[in-house]
């Protein structure tokens, strides 16, 4: 791995762990659901460069972030470890077999869908134990992540277009 590359995986996992904090101190409408704001930075980096990058970004935002918040290694941690690896790894998988068929739109939604099954499976092993209280909040959760997956798909689609740009412009000057 190249200087350039450790560089650009520090900076894209400050701006996700930045993100997540920021998020931690908005209100949610219930305790443990969040936006996932910081999944744009994941989406940012596995489609520009590439997956490598955006599981090292996945992984470092969630351990930072769960000894700065005191969650390492609970519950909490388990559940945003396990959502983050196995999303990431899902939004990988489909850019290896289908490259270019999904946009970050599509591809943030399968991510958010994802990481909040893994999320569901977790808390069932682990904390809950009951089978009905998971079928009861799975459509909630459900539609709450594939609402907030788009708009994080949309947020990154933005910034990877004016990135883009960026560059372009930054050549022919």
């Amino acid at each position: 791995m190249q200087l350039r590359d450790k560089y650009r995986i520090a900076l894209l996992s400050a701006f996700a762990i930045g993100i997540h904090g920021i998020e931690s101190l908005l209100p949610s409408p219930i305790p443990w659901m969040r936006l996932g704001l910081a999944n744009v930075i994941t989406v940012i980096a596995l489609l520009l460069y590439g997956f490598r990058t955006a599981m090292l970004v996945t992984l470092v935002r969630v351990i930072i972030s769960s000894l700065l918040t005191g969650t390492f290694p609970g519950p909490a941690f388990i559940l945003s470890l396990g959502g983050g690896v196995l999303s990431t790894m899902s939004m990988g998988v489909i850019i290896l077999l289908a490259p270019g068929l999904f946009s970050a739109v599509g591809l943030s939604i399968i991510g958010a869908f994802i990481h909040n099954m893994t999320q569901l499976i977790l808390a069932y092993l682990i904390i809950i134990q009951r089978m009905e209280a998971v079928l009861l909040i799975a459509p909630v959760i459900t539609l709450a992540g594939t609402l907030t997956g788009a708009l994080n798909g949309l947020v990154s689609e933005t910034v990877i277009r004016n990135l883009k740009k960026d560059i372009i412009e930054k050549k022919h000057n």
